[in-house]
């Protein structure tokens, strides 16, 4: 009786019932649906959903009342000379921390023991 009913079912039918998850608990096609699922999410790889996670290259030091200072990662600024790197700080604050009114007033190289650039402090006013 069961199998004359499935072969009753219209071709469309099946897929309607995959669709709208019609199949009670602990059935095979509820099975196959939980597989089909399981697989797509561990075998799908991370980089077909661009979901890498990505670390900040700006962060907040401090805040002084209209002042705040921001530590800048040295591969965000990597590349840029001297004359252009306030520049470049400033559009790196404002496109990771918002702020169109934040004005960069200095921006300072941060150097470790063997004299390599560690990072910089971007010091802003409102």
């Amino acid at each position: 009786m069961v199998k004359s009913k499935l072969m009753a079912e219209r071709p469309g039918s099946t897929l309607k019932r995959f669709v709208l998850w019609d199949y009670p608990r602990a059935s095979w096609q509820y099975d196959v649906m939980v597989g089909l699922i399981l697989a797509f999410i561990f075998l799908t790889p991370r980089d077909v959903f661009r979901d890498q996670p990505r670390p900040k290259n700006v962060m907040l030091v401090s805040t002084q009342g209209a002042h705040a200072s921001y530590w800048i990662e040295p591969e965000a600024v990597e590349g840029t000379d001297a004359a252009m790197r306030q520049q470049t700080v400033e559009r790196l604050v404002h496109s990771q921390v918002g702020g169109k009114n934040l004005k960069i007033t200095k921006v300072e190289p941060i150097f470790d023991e063997e004299k390599e650039i560690r990072g910089y402090i971007a010091y802003t006013s409102r």
